[in-house]
């Protein structure tokens, strides 16, 4: 079974925002694959379907994206779910904007969320980075990734999480052919 987690915040006002972009993915991927909704509650929200032949759980955790770790460890250890099957999808501020790239461990670059995940899990998984840019200067990293795309920046991201929901079978055997599929 393999478990893939986007990350983002719960409440409304950050649907659209840079920080949510793992949010929006999952979305995308449910709506797409008509995957089922097996629990919601004031900590997750979780979907259960088979993509490409594999069975999946997908998930939101609802606990903002600083606290992301405790709900998805209890998920993780629940379903007893291998490391080597966790894919946590986020935004990335060290890429450029719709540029994208897997890693599996390693640092977590000052990403809040992954620092949750990590301090719960350790850092041995992989992950899904989608570019959002960087603002320049560190100050204004906070408000930047809670802000909103421009609408030239929302349509590229769009096209992208279109491309990769279509593709997303692909990363559980080939990242290189994964990310060569959704290059454009």
């Amino acid at each position: 079974m393999w478990f893939i987690c986007g990350l983002g915040n719960p409440e409304k006002k950050y649907q659209y925002t840079r920080h949510n972009l793992g949010f929006n993915v999952i979305d995308s991927l449910v709506e797409y694959y008509d995957i089922n909704l097996i629990k919601k509650d004031k900590n997750v929200e979780l979907y259960k379907g088979v993509l490409g032949e594999k069975i999946c759980i997908f998930c939101k955790p609802l606990t903002y994206m600083n606290h992301s770790g405790p709900p998805i460890s209890k998920i993780i250890n629940f379903y007893k779910i291998l490391k080597s099957k966790i894919i946590i999808i986020h935004d990335d501020l060290d890429l450029a904007v719709n540029k994208i790239k897997i890693k599996t461990g390693g640092g977590n670059g000052g990403h809040n969320g992954l620092l949750s995940i990590d301090e719960s899990l350790g850092n041995n998984y992989k992950r899904l980075r989608i570019g959002i840019g960087h603002p320049g200067i560190k100050e204004m990293v906070s408000s930047y990734v809670l802000d909103k795309f421009s609408n030239q920046d929302r349509e590229l991201i769009d096209n992208k999480i279109n491309s990769l929901t279509k593709q997303f079978s692909l990363i559980f055997e080939d990242d290189g052919l994964f990310l060569n599929k959704i290059a454009s």
